[in-house]
């Protein structure tokens, strides 16, 4: 099960961890002196030093990790929203698949390091360019973070249910897949549709 484990750390590295401060930085979510550079994968990321910041997506890691492992995750959702109104201006979703006799019976699943490291760059240069689609948030924002799990799986205490935090006619940008052959992971931004008021 070393190879489940591995991919498992990878996959939640990149949808909790690298890609989550990614989005965070580059939506100006938190000002840019509140993040410090690192080389990941070989590429440059950002990590958020902001405590509080690093301590939620650290307890939401354990937690994902916890019901990835188990086959009971199906998505993975970011939200960023208003912080004066509360309103929904983008969603990343990360849905999940995950190869259920891989889970169940430990049939071996195998991929190189250098296919994976491949498709983790790949990524993450999608989310840094997805960017350049996404319309300029120039309000304060917040972001929280939604999961989407069986319905058999025990929530702890901590974890409140929401709803799903949609948006009304949003435009869609679907960025690469990612694939460990034991989980499949399709990610799509939605995001606020400022339609142009064309009549003068």
């Amino acid at each position: 099960m070393l190879i489940l484990t591995l991919l498992l750390l990878l996959l939640l590295l990149l949808i909790t961890g690298y890609a989550a401060n990614s989005i965070l930085y580059n939506r100006a979510v938190y000002p840019e002196e509140s993040f410090v550079k690192v080389k990941k994968y070989g590429l440059p990321m950002l990590l958020i030093e902001d405590e509080s910041v690093k301590s939620f997506l650290s307890n939401l890691t354990s937690q994902i990790a916890e019901w990835l492992e188990a086959g009971k995750l199906q998505r993975v959702v970011l939200v960023i929203m208003s912080k004066a109104t509360g309103e929904v201006l983008e969603r990343w979703n990360f849905r999940i698949e995950t190869d259920n006799e891989v889970v169940e019976k430990g049939v071996s699943r195998e991929k190189s390091d250098k296919e994976i490291m491949r498709e983790i760059q790949a990524i993450m240069r999608q989310v840094a360019s997805s960017i350049t689609y996404l319309p300029c948030l120039d309000e304060a924002c917040v972001f929280d973070v939604l999961a989407y799990t069986d319905a058999d799986v025990a929530v702890p205490f901590t974890w409140i249910e929401s709803d799903p935090k949609l948006i009304a006619n949003p435009q869609m940008v679907k960025l690469h897949a990612f694939d460990t052959k034991i989980h499949k992971v399709d990610t799509l931004v939605s995001y606020k549709n400022d339609e142009w008021d064309e009549e003068e």
